[in-house]
């Protein structure tokens, strides 16, 4: 199977900008909205080996609110993985940004914005998406908590198809985001949100915190039970 010379087929509102080797997309669309690009402004690196994509998107709101693009991505990967592989094949996503594939981490989402102000308006707003195929130097069984896609039964599903079935389910969600807001969205991912209930241990804002994860507000903030305490850790706080 090779990736090479094959451009993926984005819906409408979506452009493709392709890079290759080395190239983070993430950073890559970053640089580009920085400049001024179009939202919609799809970069990618896709390998037989590995998916990386960064999608720009403009937004119209305040932060606290746009970071609504970051569950709509993961909803979107959840949905688009799920039209590809065998049934049996179930997907989580971590609040924080990691993907859960048959209970083990395959991949992650990361966001990073204009501005980190959750009142303002930011110019841009970039969310990543980086999922293993094939496993990397490091051998299987070192690490028994990652996964790669080939390794969940999944091996008859390409990069470039997965690339393509990602943006075509994510603009379905931010469609439905935009007309209906956070409800049906919210709705969703509750039910791929991986450790509600449990007891979790992780970074917001640059500050490592643990307790036990209660669930979500309406702006997909995490509510932390801390000391008898319930602490609310905004969405915006997992900004790159």
């Amino acid at each position: 199977m090779t990736t090479e010379g094959i451009d993926p087929l984005l819906p409408p509102l979506f452009s493709g900008v392709s890079v290759e080797g080395s190239i983070d997309p993430f950073n890559k669309a970053m640089s580009l909205a920085a400049l001024g690009c179009d939202a919609g402004t799809l970069v990618h690196n896709v390998s037989v080996d590995r998916l990386r994509a960064a999608v720009v998107f403009g937004p119209e709101v305040p932060l606290e609110d746009a970071m609504a693009m970051l569950p709509a991505c993961g909803v979107g990967f959840a949905n688009a993985l799920g039209a590809l592989a065998p049934p049996e094949v179930a997907v989580h996503l971590e609040w924080t940004g990691p993907i859960r594939v048959n209970g083990a981490l395959c991949g992650r989402l990361r966001a990073s914005a204009s501005t980190s102000d959750p009142g303002s308006v930011p110019n841009w707003l970039v969310i990543g998406l980086d999922v293993p195929f094939i496993m990397d130097s490091e051998a299987p069984g070192l690490s028994p908590d990652r996964t790669v896609l080939y390794q969940e039964g999944c091996g008859d599903i390409d990069p470039v198809s997965l690339l393509e079935s990602w943006s075509r389910h994510t603009l379905v969600w931010v469609n439905r985001w935009f007309e209906d807001g956070n409800r049906p969205l919210h709705a969703e991912w509750r039910t791929l949100v991986h450790g509600m209930g449990e007891d979790v241990t992780l970074t917001v804002d640059g500050e490592t915190v643990s307790g036990t994860f209660l669930g979500t507000d309406e702006r997909f903030g995490l509510l932390l039970r801390q000391n008898g305490e319930t602490r609310l850790l905004p969405l915006s706080g997992l900004l790159q």
